[in-house]
């Protein structure tokens, strides 16, 4: 099983972009085109349907994960990904997800922790404790958040970073005032971290 998905063929480098609810593989991945000129850029598409709008995985109502469903799509993600690395003879892999597609991400990072060598989190919601994670130990991860965010509060985002930063993940954040739109300014700091990786 596998995903619809958009590539751009590149070089070495391969970028992963994984959208929010109701987007879809084009979300993210011109922006990308144009961050990152010569990458191989990958964008699938959520494979899971809620009311018409794609996701990356079910949940039963918002913040409550179908953790069982969650966790057999991280499989299919890690999996999709190591593919997608072996055909494009990548040396460097980077996530970039938004809200549902952040929220995959990092939970691939968690029982995957090599798959990405670096994530781009934006609006990102873990609602559970995860396990301790050694791996996570000096990788790089950016992530965004807005204060008035309803969907993913602040408690959580803070949390997340708690986690992260006890793992040894080595953690650049934006913190805006808006709620869980991506804000121009929030766009520009993933972009600068996205350049910095992308080497």
């Amino acid at each position: 099983m596998t995903y619809h998905y958009r590539h751009t063929p590149g070089d070495h480098r391969l970028i992963v972009t994984l959208h929010g609810t109701g987007g879809n593989e084009s979300q993210f991945h011109g922006f990308v085109e144009q961050v990152v000129p010569g990458a191989s850029i990958l964008s699938p598409r959520g494979d899971v349907s809620e009311h018409g709008a794609a996701r990356f995985f079910r949940r039963r109502a918002e913040g409550v994960y179908d953790m069982d469903d969650l966790w057999m799509r991280v499989e299919q993600m890690a999996d999709f990904v190591r593919e997608q690395r072996v055909e494009n003879v990548t040396r460097r892999c980077i996530g970039i997800g938004y809200s549902n597609g952040a929220n995959i991400l990092m939970a691939t990072a968690l029982k995957h922790p090599h798959v990405f060598d670096a994530l781009i989190l934006m609006h990102p919601l873990i609602p559970w404790t995860p396990d301790a994670c050694p791996d996570l130990a000096g990788k790089r991860v950016f992530i965004s958040a807005g204060q008035r965010d309803p969907i993913c509060p602040m408690p959580s985002t803070e949390a997340l970073l708690s986690y992260l930063g006890d793992q040894g993940a080595e953690v650049t954040t934006h913190i805006g005032s808006g709620g869980h739109e991506i804000r121009d300014d929030e766009l520009m700091a993933a972009q600068t971290f996205l350049k910095e990786q992308a080497f």
